[in-house]
């Protein structure tokens, strides 16, 4: 796009350049009409940097680490909102598809700035679950043409979100919502996927029936008594390790875990209390049995192939561990605690390298064994999923240091992440080569690409980054109208402060660590008054209110374990 103009001393020419779309022809050239006008055009940038405020600066907060505050207060949310929910592309993923369990993750960051971007995708991701309670692993929009898979956690992520947004803003309206069904062909046996275009059906069901439904289609269970894996889990590239319906995901039984735990409560807010019951013996059934069989003696196993051969075990030439087994084994709140500690230090001891701010997915990487887990295996090792740092998954292990109480390697492995931490020094932009602004969805694991970066803006990471700074290391976590406080900080760190806006009032929140603990809240002030528990009820009254809170003197002066799942230290629910 260009214009040609003649510009003379002391004059000023305002140029505007246009880009957008219409349903059809008439509505484009509505719209190139309405925006000739130049205070139109004034109008509508307003207005978007108003939309753009709101969401930004729903929590702003400083702590001793700016590149920190950078990311939290600007970056991390615009680029989960921009690119991952609104535009869906990016320079190394461009198709513009939904997937199933992208999005609702994303939208996790915005329960506190943008409650409605939740709502409005919970329900269109409803919109793509079969009768038979699958869905599609991802959609293009319009129509809906995409792809049915035997993937095992896609479906899940419905009930896991709809419980976190209702536990996060009480709006149990949703839950009501009626939302129709998808219909189409089964996949055949053998068959792992198939492209097609899938209508609605005519049955519909609320919200609150389409989650019981995934969770119906989700409690399979192989011979260790752990879900069956199916075409993959969360991890894409494990795509041929259960194809045969055998194989199990220890991954998957720690999530499942947490999905029954966080949908109970829905259930007995609707009056369901024997399904509540029901789902929170079924976890219980699960915990057992990964216990019995995923420990592995010093961490837990990732999964086991058709064939019963494990996946993450002790002595495996090729993926002797893996970061998110042993991540959600602490998210989840199953594990036994003392376990959970060894199996958290095994993998920082083993994946985690501080020395090149590194958090890898699992080591070693898949070279040339005899097991055949996929296609992550056709990645080079040391790159992206194939023993490379996945940072999404880096973040979840950021999440569980802080989970235990352990500051300072929480913030170890979200620099790791941090762009502006890699790119702090020219030799560091040098070695990272991407941008210094959006986190990467991998950085390379190996020699003479450590420390590169891979694909940017398109990732996951940004949602979850987010989360770990606000919510788990800072502890600053809504509760429908409630502001929980947790935090978990490096010792180091003298405190931190926050402001955030419930409406029109505004929170002003300062934590006070001089005594070097880093967590454990000793005593919490709104407005002068001491509260009985660390919660701070939020009111849109148009006020500016001051919290106070000081952390323990010591670690030792706790007197009750890591919160449980449901806790701000933590984002399953229970």
């Amino acid at each position: 796009l260009q214009i040609h103009f003649d510009l003379g001393p002391g004059e000023t020419v305002e140029a505007h350049f246009l880009l957008g779309q219409g349903a059809d022809r008439q509505e484009a050239l509505d719209l190139v009409a309405r925006f000739r006008d130049p205070e139109a055009v004034r109008a509508a940038r307003r207005e978007s940097d108003a939309l753009w405020e709101g969401v930004l600066g729903a929590v702003q907060v400083s702590t001793p680490a700016p590149e920190i505050d950078l990311l939290a207060n600007r970056w991390l949310l615009y680029q989960a909102l921009s690119c991952r929910i609104w535009g869906r592309s990016a320079l190394y993923q461009a198709s513009g598809a939904f997937g199933f369990r992208d999005q609702l993750q994303d939208v996790l960051a915005l329960l506190g700035a943008a409650p409605y971007v939740a709502r409005e995708h919970i329900l269109e991701a409803a919109r793509h679950q079969f009768e038979e309670g699958d869905v599609l692993h991802w959609w293009h929009p319009p129509e809906g043409r995409g792809v049915r898979t035997r993937c095992s956690d896609d479906l899940l992520w419905l009930p896991y979100v709809t419980a976190r947004y209702v536990a996060a803003t009480g709006d149990r309206s949703i839950l009501e919502e009626v939302v129709p069904f998808r219909t189409g062909p089964a996949l055949l046996a053998g068959e792992a996927e198939r492209y097609d275009l899938y209508p609605l059906s005519g049955a519909a069901g609320t919200l609150y029936e389409h989650c019981r439904r995934a969770l119906h289609r989700g409690a399979t269970a192989g011979p260790h008594g752990l879900p069956l894996i199916g075409s993959c889990d969360w991890n894409d590239g494990f795509n041929r390790v259960g194809l045969g319906g055998r194989g199990e995901s220890v991954w998957l039984g720690w999530f499942l875990y947490a999905v029954l735990h966080a949908f109970a409560p829905v259930c007995e807010g609707e009056g369901e209390g024997g399904e509540a019951a029901a789902l929170r013996q079924r976890a219980e059934l699960l915990r057992k049995a990964l216990e019995e069989s995923a420990w592995d003696g010093g961490w837990y196993l990732r999964a086991w192939f058709d064939d019963g051969t494990p996946l993450g075990a002790a002595g495996s030439a090729e993926c002797e561990i893996d970061l998110i087994a042993q991540a959600w084994a602490v998210l989840s709140g199953a594990a036994d605690p003392d376990r959970a500690r060894r199996a958290l230090d095994a993998a920082w001891e083993r994946l985690v390298r501080p020395e090149d701010d590194l958090a890898l997915l699992l080591a070693p990487p898949f070279d040339r064994g005899p097991q055949d887990p996929g296609y992550i295996k056709a990645y080079p090792p040391g790159v992206r999923e194939n023993g490379g740092q996945y940072s999404h998954a880096a973040a979840w292990a950021a999440w569980a240091f802080a989970a235990l109480g352990d500051g300072d390697r929480a913030l170890a492995v979200l620099r790791a992440i941090d762009p502006i931490h890699r790119t702090a020094t020219p030799a560091g932009v040098e070695r990272y080569r991407v941008e210094p602004y959006a986190v990467a969805a991998d950085v390379y694991g190996v020699p003479p690409h450590t420390g590169r970066g891979g694909w940017t803006w398109y990732t996951g990471t940004a949602g979850w980054t987010w989360q770990v700074i606000v919510e788990a290391l800072l502890g600053l976590r809504r509760t429908a109208g409630t502001l929980e406080i947790d935090p978990c900080l490096p010792r180091s760190w003298p405190g931190f402060t926050a402001v955030l806006r419930q409406g029109s009032a505004v929170y002003h929140v300062r934590v006070d660590n001089s005594a070097g603990a880093g967590r454990g809240v000793a005593e919490v002030r709104l407005d002068g008054e001491v509260l009985t528990e660390p919660r701070v009820p939020l009111v849109d009254d148009g006020k500016e209110h001051e919290v106070q809170v000081w952390l323990l003197t010591s670690p030792a002066a706790l007197s009750e374990p890591v919160r449980t799942p449901g806790a701000a230290a933590r984002p399953a629910g229970s």
